[in-house]
């Protein structure tokens, strides 16, 4: 059986590093778009894939678990909006398949993470 490590700060979350090092590469993907998508596909894509551990920070950082949740919750449709961009980027050409598909799985990993979390969270309510 795994052992658990305590959980001091969000840091300590593994769905919250994994979010971040996503956030990095997916910065470094969008200033490769096309300059005219710079401030457009590229700015929206920087923004959903950082506000998703941005939401997961927020929340924790509260002592309501309702707050939280929202938090979570947050999180997961920053993602989805991040998916959303980097499809409509492989669309347009901007990245290729084996790359679109390897962040759409490592996406899809996160989220399965962020859904164990809120029923962790959902859990405690009870």
């Amino acid at each position: 059986m795994a052992q658990m490590r305590e959980v001091k700060g969000v840091e300590d979350l593994e769905v919250y590093r994994k979010l971040v090092e996503l956030h990095v590469e997916i910065h470094e993907l969008s200033l490769t778009f096309p300059k005219f998508e710079l401030y457009e596909l590229g700015s929206q894509i920087r923004r959903s894939s950082n506000s998703a551990p941005a939401n997961l920070a927020e929340g924790w950082s509260n002592r309501h678990l309702n707050v939280y949740l929202e938090g979570v919750n947050r999180a997961q449709g920053e993602l989805q909006e991040t998916r959303h961009h980097l499809y409509v980027a492989f669309r347009k050409g901007y990245l290729n398949e084996p790359n679109y598909t390897g962040f759409k799985a490592r996406y899809d990993e996160c989220g399965k993470m962020l859904k164990g979390l809120e029923r962790a969270l959902e859990s405690k309510r009870r």
